[in-house]
């Protein structure tokens, strides 16, 4: 049977199981990770996938309203760096291909990664300019 086009992604994807379970996969794999996982060393990992999860059913369709922080509020106390967002978006979609999400869904998951990316960091690109992290990043 092929799926509705009126469905949403979210519900095409196999709704909040599956999401659930995608975004712990990829939250614990960015924990772990030797490149940006540093960033997440005092972080409530519980906390992070729950709002992880609200932002990426919210963008897929569900009618679930994200509770964390703005974005670039929460971001600006981090020296993130073209190369970290870029490790992040890697880690993103081996974990989508491992879940055997579908391309449009994976496409269009990462191209809403992609849209995010000004809140996150100012580099456009891979480029790691730690000078200009340091003096970015916001001090209380």
């Amino acid at each position: 049977m092929i799926p509705s086009t009126s469905q949403s992604l979210f519900e095409r994807l196999g709704g909040e199981e599956k999401v659930r379970a995608i975004v712990d996969a990829f939250i614990d794999r960015v924990f772990a990770d030797r490149m940006i996982g540093f960033f997440f060393r005092d972080a409530d990992r519980m906390r992070i996938k729950e709002l992880e999860f609200q932002l990426a059913a919210k963008f897929l369709g569900a009618d679930i309203e994200y509770q964390g922080r703005p974005l670039h509020l929460v971001h600006a106390k981090h020296p993130i760096m073209g190369g970290h967002f870029a490790r992040r978006r890697q880690i993103l979609k081996e974990t989508l291909e491992s879940f055997g999400v579908p391309a449009p869904i994976r496409d269009a998951w990462l191209q809403h990664t992609d849209s995010l990316r000004p809140l996150i960091t100012p580099e456009a690109d891979s480029d790691c300019d730690p000078i200009a992290a340091r003096h970015r990043v916001r001090r209380p």
